[in-house]
């Protein structure tokens, strides 16, 4: 088997950025920043309790023409902790993803799917924790009705727009994507985001109103655009 390509080192720092951030600070830090990145309806297959980051190898499927191509040989081309990104056009009628990528992506080290379309073999992913984040869930083929047509070029999931190294960060709420350009300033948004949050807690853990804790922190501005 043809050994996985490791990832680069500023790919590794941009994951490390968001490696402690869930979705839902990040979606605030994109409002904030006026991105839109929030993919529409693209769940989990599950209530992961981790997060997973990585950076987008994009593949976008096209329906099948004569005669078919392939459907999945582009995993060889995979980083170790790559997330794979597949635009199958928001289709539900064929899956893209199955119990065979799911086996191979997790012998790879690749750090999950996400997927504008849907997926099968649910029972592998799940009993393997190999994150699957998807539109749904189906178990008609999509060999002979659908084909790569690229990879490695822009698609789009669930309405946001991915390029190719753009970072992924998906959990039990969902997806979000933080266009690479811009990964340092939404980490450090973030950051601010989940610090207020933390002293929202902490200070009616100890004792304080809601309201006061959430006026002294801003809380209502704190995704709100400058």
């Amino acid at each position: 088997m043809q050994k996985p390509q490791e990832s680069s080192a500023e790919d590794q720092e941009l994951v490390s950025l968001f490696a402690a951030s869930d979705t839902p600070a990040v979606s605030d830090a994109l409002d904030k920043l006026g991105l839109h990145g929030q993919a529409l309806n693209i769940m989990p297959l599950i209530n992961y309790k981790k997060i997973t980051v990585g950076p987008a190898f994009t593949v976008r499927y096209v329906p099948a023409g004569d005669p078919p191509q392939g459907v999945g040989d582009y995993i060889d081309d995979v980083a170790k902790g790559d997330v794979v990104v597949i635009d199958n056009g928001g289709r539900t009628d064929c899956t893209v993803w199955g119990d065979i990528m799911t086996q191979y992506a997790g012998i790879r080290g690749i750090a999950g799917t996400v997927i504008d379309g849907v997926c099968r073999d649910v029972n592998r992913a799940i009993a393997d924790d190999y994150p699957i984040f998807t539109a749904g869930r189906w178990m008609r083929t999509g060999k002979d009705r659908v084909e790569v047509g690229g990879v490695n070029e822009p698609v789009g999931i669930g309405r946001v727009h991915v390029k190719p190294r753009d970072i992924v960060v998906a959990d039990a709420n969902g997806v979000v994507v933080v266009p690479r350009h811009r990964a340092r300033e939404v980490a450090e948004v973030t950051r601010g985001i989940d610090e207020s949050e933390d002293r929202i807690r902490a200070m009616i853990a100890s004792g304080a109103t809601l309201g006061k804790a959430r006026k002294e922190l801003n809380y209502h501005q704190l995704q709100r655009r400058n």
